[in-house]
């Protein structure tokens, strides 16, 4: 997945305008314009579209947790200048509050069993034995559980 994918998924789930990314992106440290929020959030295909590289997108994930969690009175951490599927399901994990058992159901609410093993095997360091990369899929199924459980049913009234 993208990070411009994810950005677009996080957008629709939670509802938030430009106001609303642009704020989010603010509390990380990051100014960033209507227009460049506007470009990341194209499709692939659109003439206007722009890479969301990993450092804006790692600090519009922090942004995320400040925004949902508070801010801390420690300083802002630094973005991260290379993102894995692992560092982007770890803050979104952090930014919702969620333990090991709720990413379990949000992800089997998207039609994704795993074990706890395979669940924590994401959140090791990269030189731990048990270590094992997430796959897009795992990281897509994750971004559906939020959209099932934040925006159920956004058609029906």
């Amino acid at each position: 997945m993208t990070n411009n994918d994810i950005l677009r998924r996080l957008r629709y789930t939670f509802d938030f305008s430009d106001s609303k990314m642009i704020h989010i992106f603010n509390l990380a440290g990051l100014k960033v314009t209507r227009e460049q929020v506007s470009h990341w959030l194209k499709k692939d295909d659109d003439e206007a579209y722009e890479s969301c590289r990993d450092t804006p997108f790692s600090i519009f994930l922090n942004g995320l947790i400040i925004e949902r969690r508070g801010a801390q009175d420690r300083p802002t951490p630094e973005p991260d200048k290379k993102l894995t599927n692992n560092m982007v399901l770890r803050k979104l994990k952090i930014a919702f509050d969620m333990k090991n058992e709720d990413v379990l159901a949000l992800l089997s609410t998207a039609g994704l069993n795993l074990g706890k093993h395979e669940l924590s095997a994401f959140f090791r360091r990269t030189d731990h034995k048990h270590y094992r990369p997430c796959k897009d899929q795992v990281l897509r199924n994750f971004l559906r559980g939020l959209q099932i459980k934040y925006r159920p049913n956004p058609t029906k009234n």
